[in-house]
């Protein structure tokens, strides 16, 4: 994957076509991220640069409840392959 602006803004219309909030703040979190599941709010922190932004995303996505029908064509491939790339790593461990 590449680590561009273009895979951020791909990455980042994943979890907002699935209705979420996607906002960067300042915290202190451990893994870059949190997640606010009662409000469907995602708070990623801003002081990534793009590539932690995009690791950050990659694993955080197959954490939220997405349902697949409401992704564009686009977010689908993008998505399927996020999801296909952890089954492969759950697979060799």
């Amino acid at each position: 994957m590449k680590y561009t602006q273009t895979t951020l803004d791909k990455l980042e219309s994943i979890p907002e076509e699935a209705g979420y909030i996607l906002r960067y703040e300042r915290g202190t979190f451990q893994s870059g991220y949190c997640i606010l599941e009662a409000k469907k709010v995602v708070v990623l922190n801003k002081f990534l640069q793009i590539e932690g932004r995009i690791s950050t995303l990659v694993d955080l996505i197959p954490q939220l409840s997405i349902d697949i029908e409401t992704l564009t064509e686009e977010s689908k491939k993008m998505y399927e392959g996020i999801m296909s790339k952890l089954e492969t790593e759950d697979n060799g461990k």
